[in-house]
């Protein structure tokens, strides 16, 4: 059930979910539970994000770009999601509020790369986990649709780092991507800073929770 009505509810739904999921130290927690608090919609597509029992929900009729408010340069940024067939996303990191976030900054992808839909018609950097379009991820550790799975995105200087399940999927350094047909086409490897962001899109759907970021210094 939705903890929107009353705030004595909104309080005991809270706790449960701290007592749940305590946040890990120097950690912050960017999603309550309750709202998009702290978050900006972007081009917004259809039904947009929900809440609903406690859950972040990319709806099939939803979408756009949900960026957090405030802007990250190096972070720890730390997420479980869960699929269903086809299901298609991503994390925009460093990126600005305006333009497509995986080319003016970088997105993280989050697909159901096994779908039928999508056999036969991905590039490898186009998987889940990847560099959208720069760096292909490994794979092998995404669970089946309709288990929750837990990522990690850290950002430090120019290395970007994913964890999927507890498996580093990518390891790069962003100045050992020299293509100069894929530096024009991706200025926003350049950016050192911008805003974190779940670019949502259909045709299915897609939840999260226990998301969390830490900033490194």
């Amino acid at each position: 059930m939705r903890a929107t009505s009353f705030p004595f509810t909104a309080i005991l739904f809270t706790a449960a979910i701290c007592s749940a999921a305590p946040v890990e130290q120097g950690f912050v927690t960017l999603f309550s539970g309750k709202d998009v608090s702290g978050w900006k919609l972007v081009e917004k597509e259809g039904r947009g994000y929900i809440v609903e029992d406690g859950l972040l929900e990319c709806p099939s009729d939803g979408g756009g770009n949900l960026f957090t408010e405030k802007e990250y340069a190096n972070f720890v940024f730390r997420f479980e999601f869960k699929l269903e067939e086809a299901s298609n996303n991503g994390i925009g990191i460093r990126a600005p509020l305006e333009g497509d976030a995986a080319y003016q900054g970088m997105e993280i992808q989050i697909l159901d790369h096994d779908a039928p839909a999508y056999r036969g018609r991905l590039k490898p950097t186009q998987y889940h986990g990847s560099i959208y379009d720069v760096v292909p991820a490994k794979t092998g550790f995404l669970k089946p649709t309709g288990q929750w799975n837990s990522e990690e995105i850290t950002a430090k200087g120019r290395q970007i780092t994913v964890k999927l399940n507890g498996h580093t999927i990518v390891d790069a350094n962003l100045d050992s991507v020299t293509d100069p047909a894929v530096l024009h086409k991706h200025p926003g490897l350049a950016r050192a800073s911008g805003h974190i962001g779940f670019l949502g899109h259909g045709p299915a759907r897609v939840w999260f929770r226990n998301v969390r970021v830490k900033e490194l210094r």
